[in-house]
């Protein structure tokens, strides 16, 4: 199964792939918002070191956009309209699902909403050039350094313990979004 082709390429390996980034990008995002805070602070919604939005945003733009991985401009401009939308409708799901966006760019000038601003849109463009000058490379490094054998299992035990993590992350935030409502709901 895992060696089934999917967009020219296995699914152990897109697995690979959306693990590795997923955790990067936690990695980076929760050291990144921790020094903001001056605390320990966990990016992810689920309470694993785990932040999807990453490893399906970095793929997405890895592949939608590799016919122009030799144009760094077109991949800057591109990046930054593709990430962006990526961004803006997860906070419109993000806003239907639980009322409520997990980031806030009110205090970013040239924001619209809170949800996007032009500093986060420039910073999506360096990444997708980033993406494809060196970060793609060293995640596919990564991801062939161990055997296939070990990383399937490995891979499909962190993505059912993601599941599971994603799906009881869920329910609490669901359950804690219920519980506001009803209190909300007596103080009337």
């Amino acid at each position: 199964m895992l060696q089934t082709e999917l967009l020219g390429t296995d699914i152990y390996h897109l697995l690979q792939w959306f693990l590795t980034y997923s955790i990067l990008g936690w990695i980076v995002e929760s050291i990144y918002m921790s020094i903001c805070n001056r605390e320990l602070t966990n990016r992810g919604f689920a309470r694993g070191p785990l932040c999807p939005i990453y490893g399906v945003g970095a793929l997405s733009v890895y592949f939608i956009l590799k016919p122009f991985s030799d144009n760094y401009f077109a991949l800057f401009l591109l990046g930054t309209t593709l990430a962006t939308t990526l961004e803006f409708l997860t906070a419109k799901l993000m806003i239907k699902i639980f009322g409520e966006v997990w980031w806030d760019y009110n205090n970013k000038p040239f924001n619209y909403k809170g949800i996007l601003c032009l500093e986060s849109t420039i910073a999506w463009g360096v990444y997708t050039i980033a993406l494809f000058a060196f970060l793609h490379g060293f995640v596919s490094g990564i991801v062939d350094t161990y055997p296939y054998e070990i990383g399937s299992v490995v891979g499909l035990i962190v993505l059912f313990l993601f599941f599971i993590d994603f799906v009881t992350s869920f329910y609490k935030a669901k359950e804690d979004d219920i519980k506001g409502f009803i209190k909300q709901f007596k103080a009337t």
